[in-house]
């Protein structure tokens, strides 16, 4: 099975996923997306494909998201600081030939492996 993982190594939820990948015999394709941001099309389209809004896939408890004011933000320019700032963005996003999920919490994971 491929499967990609949008991974940020300092997360312990991503951290969690990467492993339970591995342990479910699949070594993904690791997407450091802090070094390797997203377009905004790909985010579109990984949000959309994970059955999320905007909204739903911000990282709320982040100081940014507070400092930017984000919170009163239409969709459309939420996605944008979400693009432009991608520490925003919830991790992990985990891809595999069964579908897209934010893996948070990890057990979403089994939903595509």
């Amino acid at each position: 099975m491929d499967a990609t993982i949008y991974h940020n190594p300092k997360c312990s939820t991503s951290r969690k996923a990467l492993e339970k990948l591995r342990d479910a015999g699949i070594e993904p394709t690791v997407v450091k997306y802090l070094d390797q941001p997203y377009t905004r099309e790909q985010l579109t389209r990984l949000i959309s494909d994970a059955g999320l809004t905007a909204r739903d896939a911000v990282r709320k408890r982040e100081s940014l998201y507070k400092e930017l004011d984000l919170g009163s933000l239409p969709e459309d320019k939420l996605l944008t600081e979400m693009v432009q700032h991608p520490i925003l963005v919830e991790r992990p996003f985990v891809v595999t030939d069964k579908g897209t999920r934010l893996a948070r919490p990890v057990d979403r994971l089994d939903e595509i492996l």
